[in-house]
């Protein structure tokens, strides 16, 4: 939440105003209204045994999320007593915390207690309004006290929800979502609770308190034994017995939070892949024993280097993974660098037999951006790097650049023939998008060199183009050439295809780079496709300009469910879904292409079998 508030924008300072003098004015209204006299003693006992609560909270895995159960109190207090003695107990406890919590400035205190106060308040006037009034809880009311519940914790999700919606670039439903995935639990334990202690207080308030406090304070102790537990065993499962650094696992779910904060936030995130050099030759000679000795002599230079410049994990035999958010590519190319030099002159027994008389390695760094689809290919990346470091005589820190890794990954014709392989299987089942993929293929090259793309991402795009439709192999015959309109079932099932593709394209590592492609062709500028609804520039750069290649095809080529457009037709249609399903500024250029070369207009595509 720290950093959070530190970023708070003038859009979320006008919403914590205006819930905290929505909730203060609620208090006030409804505090004289239901004002009468209380007994004191009675409610100073509620005050203390909400601060002891909230001293001994339940600590839950796997996020550690702590539950207070001072709702519980005021929930029952509220059942049993009635808005007034609940109202009391708040403020009361609320200047409590706010004298003992002077480091938390004033609003938080504020904007804390107006929450508290709507959800007290509105939870009381739905009791009221099902037709209860404060008393005995029994079978045939307890759905009166159940749907108060629900709307005390549904107040909750979403005045908070609000909050996260406007400091944060999620929406709404996904914020809510992660709430609820987080906190469901401690609802339902609460809800139960309150239940409890409304029962234990009809009978005997004060009896009725000690016996919950009791149960409540032998819970906390369990759970947080528990929790230590918990985070004892899921310590050893994202460690690395030798190196102690973290594993593969625990490395590639951190990248991925990362990179979601880069997206959000638009601050630098820096990957570094370090491979030691020769280390196969360092093993031969001495033995694996005294190489897992190097691999934790690396292990512990990592972390005495780390401090909070980089996270270090070990990300198989001998290559190591770094993760520098908030590092440009230069700075995290510097800091690699450094790391490098140092571990060359630190001397471990044995490395004169390597070929640079000392401890070595070649390292590649790479920079997400946005127009990268997945932590997959930042990973993929960051390797051809390392691969260029190695060729050019190891001992080297490489940045990420598409011109440098040529050698490696442009396309070449046993690739293509490959590819061609898979695609001549929809002859035997779908001659049309056979025909499809190689004119798409055969835009996807106009249109990258139009663009001058480097040669890497013309790869990328001119093979993506190639097989993007690959998943309807695994559409059934007389679904894919059925003539007229295709049932709700049936059009589920070919919009599964971009799914079932990422599917067979995955099992081809050399392919991995293919994927977006593939698994994202249908989804819009306007993030109203499938399958995840992505928009704009969530969507990576090489995928929006296939949509319109794709797009555009289908329009001019006659297809069972649509009728064909004619060229100018169509390309009045991308014009009119610019900024909508297309990306407006490669529309434009798409245009270009297809008007500067009329031999694309005639889709020159022979089927050679």
């Amino acid at each position: 939440m720290k950093g959070i508030f530190q970023k708070l924008t003038n859009v979320v300072s006008v919403y914590l105003a205006l819930v905290s003098i929505v909730g203060s004015s609620l208090f006030l209204t409804q505090y004289l209204l239901t004002f009468h006299s209380i007994n004191w003693s009675l409610a100073f006992t509620f005050v203390a045994a909400i601060l002891l609560l909230n001293h001994y909270t339940i600590l839950l895995p796997p996020s550690g999320n702590s539950l207070s159960m001072d709702s519980a109190i005021y929930l029952a207090v509220l059942f049993v007593f009635g808005l007034h003695m609940t109202l009391s107990l708040l403020i009361v406890t609320s200047i409590i915390y706010a004298l003992y919590n002077k480091n938390v400035v004033w609003w938080k205190h504020l904007f804390n207690f107006a929450i508290y106060s709507i959800m007290i308040i509105g939870a009381y006037e739905v009791f009221i309004l099902s037709g209860e009034l404060s008393g005995m809880l029994t079978f045939f009311n307890v759905a009166s006290y159940m749907f108060s519940l629900v709307v005390y914790f549904s107040l909750n999700v979403l005045l908070i929800g609000v909050f996260f919606l406007l400091s944060a670039s999620e929406n709404l439903y996904q914020i809510v979502q992660g709430m609820l995935k987080e906190t469901i639990s401690s609802y339902f334990i609460t809800l139960g609770l309150s239940l409890i202690l409304v029962l234990l207080m009809q009978q005997q308030v004060i009896l009725g308190m000690l016996l919950f406090l009791s149960v409540a304070v032998v819970l906390s102790v369990s759970f947080k034994q528990y929790f230590e537990l918990y985070q004892e065993v899921s310590q050893k499962a994202d460690i690395d017995h030798l190196t102690e650094l973290y594993n593969h696992g625990y490395f590639k779910s951190l990248l991925e939070g990362e990179i979601k904060t880069a997206k959000a936030t638009g601050q630098p995130l820096s990957i570094g892949l370090i491979d030691l050099d020769d280390f196969k030759k360092y093993n031969d000679q001495h033995g694996h024993l005294q190489g897992d000795r190097l691999l934790k002599h690396f292990g512990a230079e990592l972390k005495r280097n780390a401090k909070d410049v980089f996270t270090a994990a070990r990300y198989g035999g001998e290559e190591f993974a770094l993760l520098m958010p908030g590092k440009t590519e230069r700075e995290a190319y510097h800091i690699i660098n450094h790391l490098r030099k140092e571990v060359n002159d630190h001397y471990f027994e044995g490395v004169e037999v390597l070929p640079h008389g000392c401890l070595s390695f070649s390292a590649g760094v790479i920079q997400y951006n946005r127009d990268m689809y997945d932590s997959s290919e930042v990973l993929e990346k960051a390797d051809q790097a390392m691969y260029f470091s190695k060729t050019k005589g190891k001992n080297n820190v490489c940045i990420y650049d598409a011109n440098h890794v040529l050698s490696k990954t442009f396309y070449n014709h046993k690739e293509m023939e490959l590819l061609e392989q898979q695609l001549k299987i929809f002859l035997s089942k779908d001659v049309y998008t056979y025909k499809h993929s190689k004119r798409v293929h055969e835009y996807a090259i106009e249109f990258s060199n139009h663009l001058n793309l480097n040669a890497n991402d013309q790869k990328t795009l001119v093979m993506g183009a190639l097989i993007h439709d690959i998943g309807k192999l695994e559409i059934p015959r007389e679904i894919i050439n059925k003539k007229g309109k295709l049932t709700k079932d049936e059009w589920e099932m070919v919009q599964k295809h971009v799914t079932w593709g990422r599917e067979i394209v995955s099992t081809n590592r050399q392919l991995h780079d293919l994927l977006p492609l593939v698994e994202l062709h249908h989804e819009r500028f306007d993030g109203k496709g499938y399958p995840y609804g992505l928009s704009g520039k969530e969507l990576p750069k090489l995928v929006r300009m296939l949509t319109i290649i794709d797009s555009f095809d289908a329009m001019t080529t006659e297809r069972p469910y649509q009728k064909t457009k004619s060229i100018s037709e169509a390309m009045d249609e991308l014009e009119k879904c610019a900024g909508t399903q297309f990306d407006p500024e490669l529309v434009h250029e798409f245009i270009k292409v297809i008007s500067e070369n009329p031999a694309l207009n005639e889709n020159p595509i022979q089927i050679t079998i």
